[in-house]
Formats: C-alpha cells, structure tokens, sequence
C-alpha cells in the first residue's frame, strides 16, 4: 500500500494548508438610538445583506484600516501634496535657474 503522503512517483504531494479561523473571544455591545437602528435595517433591508455580525465588522474595520492608511508618516506634507505646491514650487525655481544659466551661457558665448 502507497502511503497518502506519497505519489506514484515517490514525492510528496502538495496539501494545502487549511485556513487558519481565528476564535473571535471579544465581544462588544453598543447602543443605537432609534433613528440611528431604522437607517441600518434599511440599509441592511436593500442591500439584502443577511449576516449582520459580518457586515458590522467589515464595516468598522474599514473605517479604522482608512485611518491607519491616513496615519502613516509621509515624506512630503500633507498640504503640499493635496495642493501640489511642492511640485509647482521645485519647478519654478528650476525654471528660473535654468533661465538664469541660459542667460549666463548665452552672455559668455558672445563675447
């Protein structure tokens, strides 16, 4: 008899590795007033969404891995970037000085 970890060929076969369920231990609770209750049954209502734990969880999960997104250290300024004025800034002044060196050159070669 062949062991199961075999082939016919003498190697072993390639079992994929069961995905790994975390136990979810943590439970939390929050409130809702009524305004706020009716808006998500309506959402959860149209969008025909049958498992509301799940749909809690992506969604608060998705807020906070957006902010940890936001909250990365960044190179540049924030400001800068949404405005591009680091951009525009850098190449203003490469402009001016390459307009000063052209002059420069351009004022050597004729003499």
């Amino acid at each position: 008899m062949m062991k199961e970890k075999q082939t016919k060929q003498g190697k072993q076969a390639n079992k994929k590795k069961p995905k790994i369920k975390l136990k979810r231990s943590h439970r939390i609770t929050f409130g809702m007033n009524d305004a706020e209750y009716k808006a998500v049954q309506r959402h959860l209502k149209k969008y025909k969404i049958a498992n509301k734990a799940e749909w809690y969880r992506r969604t608060l999960l998705a807020e906070i891995w957006k902010k940890l997104g936001e909250d990365l250290p960044m190179l540049f300024d924030e400001n800068d970037m949404r405005q591009d004025t680091f951009v525009a800034d850098s190449e203003a002044k490469y402009n001016q000085e390459l307009k000063r060196v052209t002059l420069f050159d351009d004022q050597n070669n004729l003499s």
